[in-house]
């Protein structure tokens, strides 16, 4: 059963962050900012002009009072101390920013845009250092942690980038659409009408893992291997749009909200937690295995469904609402999901410990 965090908003939470202390800030519809404490009583509120959407907020990890929200095409800058008037505002974006990262050592800001632009600002100079682009809306971006200077992104466009901060093209580059071609999956001819529009990124804490949510349901993982990335699973996750995936800290442990009201836990690990010998020969044997189980009447039994029998929720929650944003941090010794979605509440549910 949630929790639920009222009194912060007027409007639908769109994001979440939690900063180094505790403290968990949302941004909702119409320029609506909440500071919350970890008893989910709202501490501060501020309402950005002008008025414009708030679609991510993320905390500095070396300066916990600082706080970057991005509202319309402006980045405010925010001192959670006293929250009032921005400390600075960048507009350098030309459309509206969906997603903000900030890299490990708090020197690059990455924003992404609805124009697939992804605007780099070198945090010392307040200068934009690099433009990215996506043919399409960006819809997500991540710094890798551990590699200031490596980034991924994913777009509207089905491309899922892997970029470094000293070239302005991406180092590789994977079409999503092209991917379930390729791979002949028994699913693919549905692909056409339910095309895989990649909508969430992040990388777990080794660097080295990320995973890719997308309109068709799917969960994609993929392993950065030098200036590329290899996939090494992917799995139907949600009957609908999978909206948020999250890598929950230290462990190969992932949160998945969808379209279709679900947050799931995935422990992923034995897939992924270990180098494989050979990453191509185990994804041919699993086309194989998908192949071999589609019945003679065309229609798919469970194991070709999920495309990877090893793989189920070791958690399922029916949340009910669309997902908009996952945050998972330690509220008074123990890990929680907190979930936005389409109403003015944040929604709180106990995790397992790993």
């Amino acid at each position: 059963m949630a929790v639920r965090w009222h009194g912060g908003h007027s409007a639908p939470v769109l994001c979440l962050n939690a900063s180094a202390e505790g403290l968990v800030a949302s941004g909702a519809e119409r320029g609506e900012l909440a500071l919350w404490d970890g008893g989910g009583s709202p501490v501060a509120q501020l309402r950005l002009p002008p008025a414009e959407d708030v679609t991510s907020v993320v905390f500095s990890a070396r300066r916990p009072s600082t706080l970057y929200a991005s509202h319309g095409e402006t980045i405010s800058v925010l001192d959670v101390r006293s929250l009032q008037e921005p400390l600075q505002r960048f507009h350098v974006n030309e459309e509206e920013i969906n997603c903000l990262s900030l890299n490990d050592t708090d020197g690059s800001l990455a924003a992404a845009d609805d124009s697939g632009a992804i605007k780099v600002v070198d945090l010392e100079s307040k200068k934009v250092s690099r433009s990215l682009r996506h043919s399409n809306i960006c819809s997500s971006v991540a710094f890798r942690p551990q590699r200031p200077q490596s980034l991924v992104s994913c777009g509207l466009d089905m491309q899922v980038m892997l970029w470094n901060l000293q070239k302005a093209r991406p180092l590789w580059t994977v079409n999503l659409q092209e991917c379930d071609v390729e791979d002949e999956s028994p699913q693919s001819a549905g692909q056409f009408f339910n095309p895989p529009l990649a909508h969430s990124l992040s990388v777990a804490s080794c660097g080295n893992v990320f995973s890719c949510g997308a309109q068709d349901g799917k969960v994609r993982i993929f392993r950065v291997t030098g200036a590329r990335f290899e996939r090494e699973l992917e799995f139907q996750a949600h009957s609908l749009g999978v909206s948020q995936v999250l890598f929950m800290p230290e462990v190969y442990w992932m949160l998945s909200g969808g379209n279709d009201g679900k947050v799931l836990l995935w422990d992923v690990s034995s897939n992924v937690g270990k180098q494989q010998k050979s990453p191509a020969k185990s994804l041919h044997k699993r086309k194989a295995q998908a192949a071999a189980s589609v019945r003679k009447d065309g229609k798919l039994d469970k194991v070709a469904s999920n495309e990877h029998p090893g793989v189920m929720p070791k958690l399922s929650i029916e949340h009910g609402e669309k997902v908009n944003w996952l945050l998972c941090t330690e509220i008074k010794g123990s890990r929680r999901v907190l979930v936005a979605d389409q109403t003015s509440s944040v929604s709180v549910y106990p995790l397992p410990e790993p």
